[in-house]
């Protein structure tokens, strides 16, 4: 059986996850794009933020689990896209050892420094911005204990350069997550 990969795409919002996990899905021939947030936004009724319920964020990465056992059950790679914390990553791959064919899961957290961040979440549409947020979530990943070997600092690419950035991702065996 061919082996496939997870590509786990994080960092605090406004790093440019979306831009990059949506690029790396259409690069790779066989693969499927999750989107931690559309998968969140699923629950309607009684939703909560999920910084702020533990219940709300386990049901997320139950239903990210799902599907991504379900995309590597017919033969695709996962681009995960969401905000996802160390903890969080190792417990999808100890999630995926049982399954039939070989699985390798990337973790790669996108970084940059705070003004960058503040910068390019400003240049978004009014109603994606993130605001206080993106610094929020640069603090907790500092207390997260990510180890720096997953941080792709992005800090002085730009968009223009998405093909190093993803070329990256794809060949460096550092971002995998080893038992």
């Amino acid at each position: 059986m061919q082996a496939h990969t997870v590509f786990i795409v994080s960092g605090p919002a406004g790093v440019g996850k979306s831009t990059t996990s949506k690029q790396l899905a259409k690069k790779l021939p066989f693969s499927a794009f999750i989107s931690g947030d559309l998968v969140s936004h699923m629950h309607i009724g009684g939703r909560q933020k999920p910084w702020k319920s533990q219940e709300e964020t386990s049901l997320i990465w139950e239903n990210i689990l799902s599907l991504t056992r379900n995309f590597l059950k017919y033969g695709n790679d996962v681009v995960i896209d969401y905000v996802t914390f160390p903890g969080e990553a190792r417990w999808l791959h100890e999630k995926l050892l049982d399954v039939e064919s070989e699985v390798h899961v990337k973790y790669v957290v996108l970084w940059t420094d705070k003004d960058t961040l503040v910068k390019r979440d400003s240049m978004r549409k009014e109603e994606y911005r993130m605001g206080d947020r993106c610094l929020i979530l640069v603090d907790e990943f500092h207390h997260s204990g990510l180890d720096k070997r997953h941080i792709l600092d992005t800090s002085e690419k730009s968009v223009r350069e998405l093909n190093e950035i993803l070329a990256e991702i794809i060949d460096n065996e550092r971002f995998t997550i080893r038992e």
